[in-house]
């Protein structure tokens, strides 16, 4: 979807982003992690040339960004940043609006999308068009600017620390809602946060920047058993590295073969979907040794041991 072609931006003798290579897929979210001045914020804004590169090049479906006006090419890309951006004096459709009426856009397809993305985001447009931003709540209002940047139809959405101004319970539940709208619209996302956590909860891959410099760019399973530098490794956190593994993994993926006969002890049974921290920490609750793990129509497709789940915390 995106090739990014060492890309590189200098500020004079200051290198910000120093020939950065990778390759974004179709209708994945892709988290760039780093510490303030790692330059991942630069690497997003080159994508959309909100900043323009010094060198190298990015390429969306094949087409390099060069080959259009920067005013063009971010009409088609959706941007979230923190704090939404919402204009404070139009109302929740006005600003969803935005894009489309520039696109020229009849009245009736802008209302039709904005009311689907409102209702996608659980704001009813009964309740929410007519409001103003300082009608909503933090949270209400990074909905909105999710949805004003997905109003346009966007093969792209970049997301500059979209949740870095919500309180935790609220950037939770803000994370669930851009999963579930990953899921819904099939939306590519490009997002960049200081916080390892966020990364790894959200991103199908994950870049790890520092000085400039793209130091690794993989899953976050790699990330963790085979960190490529020691910042990297002190990103992931060596303490933590374990639990965080058994967080990535689902039960479905790490279930043994059953063997004929077996029934569930204790009536223990766990869904595919559980992640491994959570098996592991329902078999100490009980005090039980083994989980049947079944699909979500009840069908047994393995099983899972503490051993094992254990086993899964040692990487080699």
């Amino acid at each position: 979807m995106i090739v990014i072609e060492s890309l590189t931006k200098r500020y004079g003798a200051t290198t910000a982003v120093d020939a950065v290579s990778m390759v974004i897929e179709r209708n994945s979210i892709t988290v760039i992690v780093g510490t303030s001045g790692s330059g991942k914020s630069t690497l997003l804004r080159m994508i959309n040339r909100l900043i323009e590169p010094t060198s190298g090049r990015v390429l969306i479906d094949g087409r390099d960004t060069e080959s259009e006006p920067g005013h063009l090419l971010r009409r088609r890309i959706g941007y979230v940043i923190q704090g939404h951006g919402l204009f404070p004096h139009r109302t929740v459709a006005e600003n969803i609006g935005t894009v489309p009426r520039l696109l020229g856009w009849d009245e009736d397809r802008i209302r039709a999308r904005t009311a689907r993305l409102l209702e996608a985001l659980q704001l009813d447009p009964t309740l929410y068009a007519q409001k103003y931003p300082s009608q909503l709540s933090g949270g209400q209002q990074q909905r909105v600017g999710v949805a004003r940047a997905l109003a346009a139809e966007p093969a792209v959405l970049l997301m500059d620390e979209p949740f870095g101004a919500l309180d935790p319970i609220i950037r939770e539940k803000a994370q669930d809602d851009l999963l579930d709208i990953q899921r819904k619209f099939g939306t590519t996302i490009v997002l960049v946060t200081h916080d390892i956590d966020e990364a790894f909860r959200l991103g199908d891959r994950v870049a790890v920047m520092s000085e400039g410099r793209l130091m690794q760019y993989d899953r976050p399973e790699v990330l963790v058993t085979r960190p490529a530098d020691p910042l990297v490794a002190r990103m992931t956190g060596s303490a933590e590295r374990a639990m965080r593994l058994l967080s990535l993994t689902t039960a479905g993926e790490a279930a043994l073969p059953l063997m004929a006969g077996d029934g569930a002890p204790d009536g223990l049974v766990v869904p595919t979907s559980a992640s491994l921290r959570e098996v592991l920490s329902e078999l100490l609750w009980r005090g039980s040794d083994r989980a049947i793990v079944a699909d979500d129509s009840g069908t047994p497709r393995g099983h899972l041991t503490v051993a094992a789940i254990l086993a899964r915390a040692r990487p080699g």
